[in-house]
Order: structure tokens, then C-alpha cells, then sequence
């Protein structure tokens, strides 16, 4: 297994994805992000694990559908619409598993006013990322690929009709998970000293 720097430092957006992963395959890094840190330790995350090829087509028309509307709403020809849509369709099909990353404000802090409540809601993304990040990782120290995609935040009501998903969880990401079966090279990073600032914004290390 690589170590948490190696770790971080290789994994890669793999949208080419093939093989078959059982479900016991998973658990480890499902366990991986179940132990994210969250606001209030109030763990809002929920994880939807698809692993029928029916469903999981079914959810990726859902999604291009309403993406597709979108894209023709922006001006974009029906043509090049769909077409870009069904890209995206066969990445999400071809790939073994799929996993559905919720969002629940159950156990999270209620209060009356939206400036505290926007702030709460903002805990609990950043809670659910943290363990989306989690899994990323967990997912390729275990030697398996996984893209992170953020379609469902464009077609919650779309995603939810799909899986049954009550009104009040959110589907905040879509996780695709197989066999690595292309070795992306790596993306462009902004160096320390252009990210980071001591004391007060703007003052360079």
C-alpha cells in the first residue's frame, strides 16, 4: 500500500475505467472516509453505492438529460448537446461502480437567522468534501482509479427521482471507481510561495 504523501501525490482524475470490483473491495476506503473530520462530529456525509449496471445507466441519462437541457438553454445546438451529454454517459456506464456522495443537514446546527444557517450549511460541504477526499485517496492507495464529478449538484432533482433519494439529502458528487486503464500525466500545480501568504494577504513567505 503507498504511503499517505505517495498517496497524495500520484493520485490522478481516471475517467478510463475498467474491471470488476466486488463489494468487499470497497469497504476499506468507504471506511477511509467514514473517519473524515466534520463540523460538530456531526458526520453529514452519506454514500449511495451503485453497483448495478441498470441503475447506474438509468442515473447517467437522468443526468444527461437535464444536462443537455442546460447546454441548449446556454445557446448550445442540440447536436453538440447531445453529443457532449453522451460522453459523458458512456464514461459514467463503462465504469464498474459508481458512488453517490450525500449531503444530510440532519444532525447538523439549526438556527433562525440565514447568515448562520448558510455558515452551517457550508460546515457540512466542506464535512462531506473532507471524506470525499478520504475515499479519493483511500481508493488509489488501494491501487483502484476514481473520478471525482460534480453533475449531480447541476440535476439533484434528477439524481434523487433515480435512486430515491429524499428531498431534504442532497447528492453533492458522483464518484466513478474501477481499474485504472490509463495513467494520466500529472496536472499542473500553482507553486507554495503563489498559494500561500504569512500574517496578513498579499505578504509572500
Amino acid at each position: 500500500m503507498l504511503d499517505l504523501w505517495e498517496a497524495i501525490k500520484t493520485r490522478r482524475s481516471i475517467r478510463k475505467l475498467t474491471g470488476e470490483l466486488s463489494f468487499s473491495s470497497l469497504l476499506k476506503p468507504l471506511e477511509a472516509a467514514r473517519w473524515a473530520p466534520s463540523a460538530h462530529n456531526a458526520q453529514p456525509w452519506r454514500f449511495l453505492l451503485i453497483l448495478d449496471p441498470q441503475v447506474k445507466r438509468s442515473l447517467a441519462e437522468a443526468m444527461a438529460e437535464a444536462w443537455v437541457k442546460d447546454l441548449i438553454a446556454d445557446g448550445v445546438e442540440k447536436e453538440a448537446a447531445e453529443k457532449a451529454a453522451y460522453r459523458s454517459v458512456r464514461m459514467i456506464v463503462s465504469s464498474p461502480v459508481a458512488i453517490v456522495v450525500c449531503l444530510t443537514m440532519e444532525d447538523m446546527q439549526k438556527y433562525p437567522d440565514e447568515r448562520r444557517r448558510r455558515a452551517e450549511y457550508l460546515m457540512a460541504v466542506q464535512s462531506v468534501a473532507a471524506a470525499a477526499q478520504n475515499l479519493l485517496l483511500a481508493l488509489h492507495a488501494e491501487g483502484l482509479g476514481a473520478c471525482w464529478l460534480c453533475a449531480p449538484l447541476f440535476c439533484q432533482e434528477a439524481v434523487r427521482g433515480v435512486l430515491g433519494i429524499p428531498s431534504d439529502v442532497e447528492p453533492q458528487a458522483l464518484v466513478i471507481v474501477g481499474r485504472p486503464a490509463e495513467s494520466p500525466l500529472p496536472p499542473p500545480r500553482r507553486q507554495l510561495n503563489e498559494v500561500l501568504f504569512i500574517n496578513r494577504w498579499g505578504v509572500k513567505p
